[in-house]
């Protein structure tokens, strides 16, 4: 096991490097000079466009900033902004709200999801199944401002239960709405892709040969139907991690959520590159980790997978 933990974590550090590069570029160069977009349409002096390419390193070549940025990366160091205000506060003040808005998500597509993909794979062909089906056609074909808008007239302005706005430190309660509405379209999607890994397997050798030994219903569905559909759906959700904080800028938008997704917007207006480079180094090393825990996970679901050396 620890053998197979140690080279996934090697895979991974190509990847990050790589994935960590292209940001830095399309971030600092994509615009044009950073310093001269962070002055604008007012003069800078000679002086003071020094003391900021070195202040950035952006005196230097591109792929020495590169490396001095990865060493900041490596030392927890991320310097200032261009606002003048240390990146990793503003990371650890927005990313507790975002973290929690995620793990919303992540239970409403896994509990929520799974639930009704087995019910719909297991009754294929029946109206509950073609309800669901179409239900979450229009989950998928829905924009998440849509549903975010429609939630809020709903459950905030008719019903009264759910905050319209979030605001600043958000509690769990008032969390709930827009980690519904972000979870919306990947519950639809893990729905559809557990109903269909469920009608599959419900119709494989092994689960007949349970089912003629006598097996109760209930116990074939958990112990041979579920566990060996699940693999594909836990893909899917190890996956949906990253992609949902790096997704939640339009529900946090929608909502005034003050976490990672509002930062990124601001910082892309702004033209704050050290804060668009350090946010997405931060979501490609969340996805990396969760698609190692997703691997790790294989060997629970599936026993014939083995970590041997």
């Amino acid at each position: 096991m620890l053998w197979y933990i140690g080279r996934r974590l090697l895979q991974m550090i190509p990847v990050f490097l790589g994935a960590t590069l292209i940001v830095y570029l399309l971030a600092f160069y994509t615009s044009g000079d950073p310093i001269l977009t962070l002055a604008g349409d007012k003069p800078i002096s000679p002086a003071v466009e020094q003391r900021l390419r070195e202040q950035y390193n952006l005196d230097q070549p591109v792929l020495i900033q590169w490396l001095l940025y990865l060493k900041s990366v490596l030392t927890f160091d991320l310097g200032v902004g261009f606002n003048g205000r240390p990146l990793w506060d503003q990371i650890a003040a927005a990313f507790p709200t975002t973290f929690r808005l995620a793990i919303i998500a992540v239970v409403v597509e896994t509990v929520f999801g799974v639930a009704a993909g087995m019910i719909s794979g297991l009754r294929k062909g029946k109206l509950i199944d073609t309800t669901l089906l179409m239900l979450s056609l229009l989950l998928i074909a829905t924009p998440t401002f849509v549903l975010g808008f429609l939630a809020q007239f709903v459950f905030g302005l008719q019903l009264g239960i759910a905050p319209i706005n979030v605001g600043r430190d958000p509690s769990w309660q008032n969390l709930m709405l827009p980690g519904f509405v972000l979870g919306g379209v990947s519950f639809a999607y893990v729905l559809r892709l557990t109903r269909t890994s469920i009608a599959e397997t419900a119709g494989a050798d092994h689960v007949r040969t349970a089912t003629a030994k006598g097996l109760s219903r209930g116990g074939v569905v958990s112990k041979h139907v579920l566990r060996n559909s699940l693999i594909p759906v836990v893909t899917f959700i190890g996956a949906d991690l990253g992609a949902l904080m790096g997704g939640a800028i339009v529900t946090e938008r929608v909502f005034n959520v003050p976490g990672i997704g509002t930062l990124l917007f601001n910082s892309i207006n702004a033209g704050e590159a050290p804060m668009i480079v350090s946010l997405v180094t931060l979501l490609v090393i969340i996805f990396l980790l969760s698609n190692l825990v997703v691997d790790l996970l294989y060997g629970v679901l599936d026993p014939r997978i083995r970590y041997a050396k």
